[in-house]
């Protein structure tokens, strides 16, 4: 090689290691706040369960999703003006989504303690009332008729209906399942005689299958909050503006019609069929 081709070769070599360093540096540069992501990028990513209606639920023919949060979805990315991005998960997987910043928000989550260690809520986006799927024969006219140790509860381990019998019940005998549809299968063949949910999940479920059981709601009224989810992060500057905007639309009275109407459209439950005590 001569010298001429050496001082070509090792200028190449220096340019390449400079490229690399410079790529490298730019790989471990911090993370963009979610809000200066989406404003840089002009996408809003939300997640999606398939087939969990009214909140979400995907046309598998033409891959559009419906359902109440995918219509607060589209209202908070009509907000920003920017592009709606779906991406499918699951109630399980959508914590790490956020945690990984695969998502920028996923709406419908309970802020249980476990949760709240690992991401950021949003205000609630609407109440919700637990009630309780009891299966054939079985009454109960309050929650404190439940703690007897004949009284069998099933719930999905780690949820917040998990978090509530555990703190609320010393004689019922709880069963944990990993799912919760194996939680309602329990009641249906049973084996428990409960299931607590919220309004919104229970009334579907027995509209779909009336031969469950039938709908409890226990007196005094128990109630939970739907919130919206977001990765923890040092710039509030994200959650502090979908708090505001959550706290509008409650102002002007918008989420009860969209919890209604998903409710109607998608399952197929009327406004009266949801008990008069409880209101969204």
């Amino acid at each position: 090689m001569t010298l001429k081709q050496r001082r070509h070769f090792t200028m190449g070599v220096a340019a390449l290691a400079a490229s690399c360093l410079a790529g490298a540096a730019l790989a471990q540069a911090p993370d963009q706040s979610t809000w200066d992501r989406i404003n840089s990028t002009k996408i809003l990513r939300v997640g999606a369960v398939a087939g969990a209606p009214p909140n979400y639920q995907k046309n598998l023919a033409t891959g559009e999703w419906s359902g109440i949060m995918v219509d607060l979805a589209n209202d908070l990315a009509a907000r920003l003006n920017v592009k709606l991005v779906v991406t499918e998960t699951t109630w399980g997987n959508s914590v790490l989504d956020l945690q990984t910043n695969k998502l920028d928000i996923f709406f419908g989550l309970n802020p249980t303690p476990q949760r709240r260690e690992v991401i950021d809520f949003t205000v609630p986006l609407y109440q919700n009332a637990f009630t309780l799927i009891a299966k054939k024969g079985f009454e109960a006219k309050t929650w404190d008729d439940l703690n007897r140790p004949d009284v069998t509860i099933a719930v999905d381990v780690g949820s917040s209906y998990d978090n509530l019998v555990t703190a609320m019940y010393d004689k019922a005998k709880i069963l944990r399942f990993e799912k919760s549809n194996d939680a309602t299968m329990a009641v249906q063949t049973g084996r428990a005689d409960v299931q607590p949910l919220v309004v919104t999940v229970s009334a579907g479920i027995l509209k779909k299958n009336p031969n469950i059981g039938h709908l409890i709601v226990p007196e005094p009224l128990k109630g939970t909050t739907t919130n919206a989810g977001l990765r923890k992060e040092a710039d509030k500057t994200w959650q502090a503006y979908v708090d505001k905007w959550i706290t509008e639309l409650r102002a002007a009275d918008k989420m009860n019609p969209i919890v209604l109407s998903n409710l109607d459209k998608l399952m197929g439950i009327k406004p009266a069929e949801i008990p008069v005590i409880v209101k969204f």
